[in-house]
């Protein structure tokens, strides 16, 4: 019955969006841009919850800046959402032409070089620009697909069609749970894995580090993989530019701490992966996904109405645990 539920969902999802996405594609990508930034203030306006998050996070990290600057970054925050909205619709009925055509991209040289090596190639990037323009575009260029790690979205529905929108043209996903083993069989295999390292990581394998000079937990993830397949390491983004057109920019390899002592080597190549992303976002705020409580775990204060939430959150638990304990212990009674 669940399963029928979903498949009704997805089904009207895709017919909505075979509807709306059409349309989009249709308006210039400078219009594209216009609508998409007045979305996105509407966006700012009406979502406050993470207007609040947006602006607490240049706060935390940018104690210099005045009030009029945090606002204002943060509501270019929100028009790039909104564009990117828009574009991901767009480019979902773009042909290959019109995808090659949109794109630039510097630096190849950096992981043609690379490589040459046989081992494999570790893209480490960001929520920053659009991000999902980044494996469609990537097999049609470098005739090879791209293997994206990915966390499921929570809706199905929309999880189907985001990932049919990333392997149209021929790259791979693979999603976090349990994917150590398929990541590290696609770098043996000498393909190019691409991880976002910008989010912070629920379980205990996080590790601590700074970001912005403030303390977050960070995935080992990619430091771990380079140190077991000897991957080199390139941090690669993709900025919109002012025409609507996006330009990838991949880096030169990192050089990784290589001493002996895994979990030292670790924590120091996680950081210097982590400083890379920095690098961009500080180049770029007004393009990086600040709508995430990248600080939550070391500054909860930063999210109160996220604590609150927790708390009323485990009180409904617990009553709903003691509510089936007493039900069942009236039931063993009558029994």
């Amino acid at each position: 019955m669940i399963e029928k539920h979903i498949q009704q969902q997805f089904n009207e999802f895709n017919r909505l969006s075979g509807k709306f996405a059409p349309f989009i594609a249709s308006i210039p990508h400078k219009r594209i841009a216009s609508i998409g930034r007045a979305l996105g203030m509407f966006m700012y306006g009406m979502d406050v919850r993470h207007r609040r998050i947006v602006r607490r996070n240049l706060k935390f990290v940018y104690p210099g800046w005045s009030p009029e600057r945090v606002k204002k970054v943060s509501q270019c925050v929100f028009q790039n959402l909104g564009i990117t909205i828009l574009e991901i619709c767009q480019i979902a009925c773009f042909s290959s032409d019109d995808i090659i055509n949109k794109v630039n991209i510097r630096g190849e040289e950096h992981l043609l070089k690379a490589m040459q090596n046989n081992k494999g190639a570790i893209l480490i990037t960001a929520h920053l620009g659009n991000w999902e323009i980044v494996p469609l575009f990537w097999p049609l260029h470098f005739k090879t697909p791209l293997t994206v790690v990915a966390r499921q979205i929570q809706s199905k529905t929309i999880n189907q069609w985001i990932h049919g929108l990333r392997t149209r043209f021929g790259s791979r996903v693979i999603y976090k749970d349990d994917a150590l083993p398929e990541m590290t069989r696609t770098l043996r295999n000498g393909k190019i894995l691409a991880i976002l390292i910008d989010q912070g990581i629920k379980s205990s394998l996080g590790i601590k580090i700074k970001f912005f000079n403030k303390f977050v937990s960070a995935t080992p993830a990619a430091s771990l993989l380079a140190m077991r397949c000897k991957s080199p390491v390139l941090p690669g983004f993709c900025i919109r530019n002012e025409d609507s057109t996006f330009t990838i920019y991949l880096e030169a390899p990192l050089v990784l701490k290589r001493t002996g002592d895994l979990s030292a080597d670790l924590k120091s190549n996680t950081q210097i992966m982590t400083d890379a992303i920095e690098k961009i976002v500080r180049k770029y705020p007004e393009q990086w996904f600040w709508v995430h409580k990248r600080w939550r775990k070391y500054y909860p204060h930063l999210y109160p109405e996220d604590m609150e939430r927790r708390r009323h959150r485990r009180s409904r638990k617990k009553q709903r645990a003691q509510s089936k304990m007493s039900q069942s212990f009236f039931q063993k009674f009558k029994d």
